[in-house]
């Protein structure tokens, strides 16, 4: 099914090399080499979304729970190549993702990451979601999609790309060095001490930035420009030439933090673990 009507002629290799897609470079995109992506929940997808788009339904479905803690990525290459081949994905295809701009928690970001961390370099996020797709009054599908593409994806095209991911013993072993930037991303008060969502301790990782991953984004959901979010790095003295580790209760908001550092060209990974599972360790430090 075409997503949009009227002139598919650029191909990927025409496009900035950018993880965030306009909507207008979308349209110019061949439909066989996309797939597009709604994170949102299933019943706001059902209500409707983009043509074509396919539900990748909740960001849990593809984590686990080890030892108590929740959030985790999955690692099973059998299990994630036969998820990510039934809604379409293949080595060859350009991953568009788009959220609820208004969700606080954004699981968009999860999946970016997490496709990345998959070995997916061609994944990018959609500037403004369904609502610049609706403020184009371009057509929406209510329902199910109708199915993807075909895809040949196998196990063995999963490659972990460990570059972006982080655990607590690759946080522990480099803690209170100048070369990391370690930046909590939850809300003020969890920083504090805070525990919402049953962590075991409250408090953050010691050395621990607060920026608050709403910070990156305007009232709408749209990231706010580069200069401006190069000065707020530099105001907290976030520097290129650090690694930037991102983290947040789950690792599912600081996805959303880990996009912006992806979009300013940081070295930057996603703690997965995050909170829950740097709180259960108690040979771990905390600050308050």
């Amino acid at each position: 099914m075409c997503l949009i009507c009227g002139g598919w002629t650029a191909s990927w290799a025409d496009t900035a090399q950018t993880p965030l897609l306009t909507l207008e470079t979308l349209r110019t995109l061949p439909p066989t080499e996309v797939v597009v992506l709604d994170t949102r929940s299933t019943w706001r997808y059902l209500l409707g979304h983009i043509p074509g788009a396919q539900s990748t339904g909740d960001w849990q479905d593809y984590s686990v729970t080890r030892s108590g803690v929740r959030g985790l990525i999955d690692q099973d290459r059998n299990a994630i190549a036969r998820k990510l081949k039934a809604l379409g994905i293949d080595k060859n295809k350009i991953i568009v993702l788009y959220g609820d701009p208004t969700d606080k928690w954004r699981t968009d970001g999860r999946f970016f990451w997490m496709l990345e961390f998959y070995g997916f370099p061609r994944t990018v996020l959609l500037e403004g979601g369904l609502d610049a797709w609706e403020s184009q009054g371009l057509p929406i599908e209510r329902g199910p999609a109708s199915p993807p593409g075909a895809s040949d994806l196998k196990a063995e095209d999963i490659q972990f790309n460990s570059a972006v991911y982080a655990d607590q013993e690759w946080i522990r072993q480099r803690l209170n060095t100048p070369e990391l930037a370690l930046i909590d991303n939850r809300e003020r008060n969890e920083f504090d001490g805070a525990t919402p969502y049953g962590s075991s301790r409250g408090g953050h990782i010691p050395g621990a930035i607060h920026i608050d991953w709403r910070e990156f984004y305007d009232a709408n959901g749209r990231l706010k420009p580069r200069d401006a979010l190069e000065a707020l790095l530099q105001k907290w003295n976030v520097r290129k030439d650090q690694q930037v580790v991102v983290y947040c209760t789950g690792g599912v908001r600081s996805g959303m933090a880990y996009f912006v550092f992806r979009y300013l060209g940081y070295d930057v990974r996603n703690y997965d673990g995050s909170w829950w599972d740097w709180s259960r360790n108690p040979n771990l430090p905390v600050e308050s």
